[in-house]
Formats: structure tokens, sequence, C-alpha cells
């Protein structure tokens, strides 16, 4: 590749990291600089982030944050083309790349992209803000389930919750060609709520509507912005899709209440909310039984519990699990990632591998674009398939989704492929990503403790381990193991090992 290159009136030296601009040199910060040539080097294609981090930050751990803030200062360092359009074009899901002579993405109106961005909400109001996260969660579920619509996940909005910025730029940022607004605000069973569809490169209002009725219309409300946005951004989906977009919510308010509360509790992944939250899920099923979501949501709290090696609620988690697990699957009518939930249960705590290989593959195949479902199948693969296959997956749902939750099940996972392969540096990566995503994940202190161990760092293993015991003080190898497939003997040793050496107790 040639050492220099040559854009606008601007010259990066590739060999001597120097960028001049009319001869003069530019100074540029060393991050910056490794970025902006990474960027050069690929002649205009895509690069990802984990790969740009890498060149940026060789072997440290950082945030993507970071990332985000290098590229923005190189873009006001090299102001815009003479058309108008950035250097630098953010690829959703992906990553960044020099646009050279190619359009940008956000500037192709055929490009569907959207991103679902934190919904204001009454500061008076304290249950207001779990209610608002619900609903654009539960906004985004559904508008994921159009395969010609490209979502941005829940977390990459919400670093933009609490900052004034024009809409323009945030689809720049984003790569997005759509954003969605709103304003929500309750009185009692009163319910306001105010939605806009922003164009992201204009910054001109599409559609807009405000509501304003009762709380038992809410959901109404949603069926009403999800038509509204796939009618003018994806004209293309069909009836079916519609749907399908309907996710299998509770039937009435108050439960859709419970549900929320208890969806909050399972996100925090600590033992007591997890107690908490499959207590509420049991109030919700004695008004709705049969409710898809709700069934679901209580196995994967039992589910999660089995496979933490947490105390059991009852004398027949297993089976209660399964029990419930097998009712969702009845009713769940297509939905991919309630269907992704059953299969984790179906593997981790039935051990019926075959079944949960099978609606795992079908839940892929009815909706590629949630980052569960594709983490769930990475997972699976450790589990059941190769480490190949399982890397795959993980390594899509950070490129499609780096900042959503659900990451740290990708980010654990990968760690676990690095510690059965004895990459115990990249282990140790991998599973801090992860804790910084969620400190409570039982799992990803799980492997920074082996890799710790295995590298000979004791004291630093027995630290972690210490961390781990105040999280979930009754852990055991033991209970691990109970929680862990064994479809593939010895894939779980290589942890087991250095939770051992760790001085984990038996």
């Amino acid at each position: 590749m040639k050492d220099l290159v040559r854009f606008g009136d601007f010259e990066l030296d590739l060999a001597g990291l120097t960028l001049r601009q009319a001869g003069q040199v530019v100074r540029v910060g060393q991050r910056a600089i490794l970025l902006l040539a990474a960027l050069a080097e690929a002649n205009g294609e895509t690069v990802s982030k984990p790969r740009l981090m890498d060149r940026a930050w060789p072997g440290l751990f950082v945030e993507e944050a970071n990332l985000s803030v290098q590229v923005s200062q190189l873009r006001r360092l090299l102001g815009r083309r003479d058309d108008g359009r950035d250097w630098i074009v953010t690829v959703p899901a992906l990553g960044y790349r020099f646009s050279f002579d190619r359009p940008s993405v956000a500037e192709n109106a055929d490009w569907p992209g959207l991103v679902v961005m934190p919904f204001t909400h009454g500061e008076g109001d304290a249950d207001m803000g779990y209610f608002a996260e619900g609903m654009v969660s539960d906004l985004i579920a559904a508008l994921t389930s159009f395969q010609s619509l490209s979502v941005i996940s829940r977390n990459i909005a919400f670093t933009y919750r609490g900052r004034t910025m024009d809409s323009r730029d945030v689809a720049r940022d984003l790569g997005v060609r759509y954003l969605l607004e709103g304003s929500l605000r309750r009185d009692g069973q009163r319910l306001r709520l105010v939605t806009q569809l922003v164009d992201g490169v204009s910054g001109t209002q599409i559609w807009a509507e405000r509501f304003d009725g009762q709380l038992d219309d809410v959901f109404a409300v949603q069926d009403r912005i999800v038509e509204a946005v796939a009618a003018r951004v994806a004209p293309s989906v069909g009836a079916s899709e519609l749907v399908r977009s309907r996710q299998e919510r509770p039937a009435s308010v108050a439960a859709y209440d419970i549900f929320l509360r208890a969806k909050a509790d399972l996100d925090h992944e600590s033992e007591p909310a997890n107690r908490r939250a499959f207590a509420l899920l049991q109030q919700a099923l004695e008004s709705e039984p049969d409710n898809a979501a709700i069934l679901c949501h209580a196995a994967w709290a039992l589910e999660h519990r089995h496979t933490m090696g947490w105390e059991p609620l009852g004398t027949d988690d297993v089976e209660q699990c399964l029990t419930l697990t097998r009712r969702c699957l009845q009713h769940a009518r297509g939905n991919a990632r309630l269907a992704a939930q059953c299969a984790m249960c179906l593997m981790q705590v039935g051990r019926d591998y075959p079944a949960a290989i099978a609606v795992a593959r079908e839940a892929a195949r009815t909706n590629r674009n949630d980052p569960f479902v594709t983490a769930v199948a990475g997972i699976m693969a450790v589990h059941c398939g190769t480490l190949e296959e399982a890397e795959m997956h993980l390594r899509h749902v950070l490129a499609m989704a780096p900042l959503d939750p659900d990451t740290r099940f990708a980010l654990c996972g990968l760690a676990m492929i690095d510690v059965i392969r004895g990459q115990y540096e990249q282990a140790l990566a991998h599973a801090g990503h992860a804790l910084a995503v969620n400190p409570h994940f039982d799992a990803s202190h799980w492997m920074l403790i082996a890799a710790n161990a295995h590298l000979g760092r004791q004291a630093e293993a027995q630290r972690r381990l210490a961390d781990l015991m105040r999280l979930s003080p009754r852990v055991t190898l033991g209970s691990i193991r109970a929680g862990q497939p064994a479809m593939i003997p010895g894939r779980i040793e290589p942890i087991l090992d250095g939770l051992r050496l760790a001085g984990m107790p038996a």
C-alpha cells in the first residue's frame, strides 16, 4: 500500500503517522492518528469497532465510548468534504469507514436505519422511569421483527439521554436515517404521549402524533406507533410482520406494570432481584396464566438461578422451569426472543439438547435482527457446537449492538471461549468488559477468577473470588457444575479448574 493518502487538501503519511493540510502539519493526538490511519488503509471498506480499538489501544481494555469520542474529534478536525458529507462515516452495527468518494449511509434514502431515542418523562413520577424505558424496549422489540428495517439497540440510544443534540448529529453519529422520539406523561390513570418520526438527514418531522387517554389504552398507542413507523420507513413490511410485531405482552395494564417491574429486576442479575422478579411474575400469572411473555420470564428467572448455582426457590425449581418453558412455547406464536429464552431453559435446565438447538435455530430464522437471539445462538454453540461457530455469533452481537445490555452474554461467552483455548489475557479483557456492562453477572466473575488463576495471579484471583462470594455467598464448584450443560464432556472443565485453583469451595 502507498504511504501517502490524499483527500481534499489533506495528506496523510501512513509511515510517519503525520497529517498535513495544505502543506502544514496538523496536530493530531496519538490515538486519533492511529484510528485515521486504520480507516485510510482500509481503502473505503468498513473497519469494525473492535479492530479500531485494537489499533488505537493495543492490549488495553477501554470503553467503546472512547472510540466515539476520538471519531467525533477527528470529524471536527477534518471538517466536511466539498459536497457537505463527512469524511468518516458510521456504518450501523459494524463500525466506521473513510468515505473517499462514496455517499454516507445516512444520506442514502433507501437505507431504513432507525433509532428509538429515550422517551422523556415527568420527573415527579418515580415510576415513570422504568415505565418509559419499558415502552421504548417494547417498541424496539416490535420494530426489530421487520426484516427490512435495521433498528439500533436500546443502550446505544440511551447514551444520549439527558443530552441536548441536533437530531442530524445523532443520526450522523449512529449512521441511521430516522429517529423516533417521544415524551411521556402520566397522571394517575391518565396518559399523555407525544411521538414524532424525524428524518435524520434534513432534521424535518415526517410524522407526529399526540395521544391523551387512559393508561389502559397504552397498547393501542404502541401498535399505532409501530404501524406508522413501518408505513413510512419500511413500506415493504407485510401484514404478517405487523402481526408478529405485537409482542406477547400482558393483556391488562395492571399485569403489564407488574411485568415491567419484574423485567427490570431480572436485568439487574442479582440474586435478591431475581427472587423479587419471580414473585412478581407469579403474581402476574395469577391474572394471565397463558401469557407467553410472563411464562417465559418466569422460566427465565428459574433458569438463571439454576445456571448461576443459586439457592432454589422451592423443591421443584427444575420441573417448574421446564413446565413454564413448555407452556410458553405453546403460546409464543413465532416470537423469536421468547423462543430463544426458552431454548436456553431447555439446554441449561432440561439438558434437552436436540430440542434446545432446534428452538434456537428457529428463533434465529424468524428474527436475525435481534442481538439477544444471536447471543443465544452463540452460547448454544459454546456448549453444544464448535467454538468457531460460537465466536462468529458472539462477535456478530458486538457488531450489531455494542452498547446493548445483552452484550454481557456475548462478552462473557467470548471470555469462556478464551479460557477454554488458554487465551487468558484476552479472557480478562472480555470478562472485564462484560462486568462493565453489568457488575452483577456471576458468570463474568467466574471468567475473571479462572483466567487470573490460570495466569498464576493468585492474589488477584482470590480478590475476584471474594467479590463473587459477596454477590452469591452460597455458590460452590458443585452448584456451578450442576447448572452447566454437559453435551460436550470437558467443555466446562477449564473454568472449573480455574475456580478451584482460586479456592472456591467444593
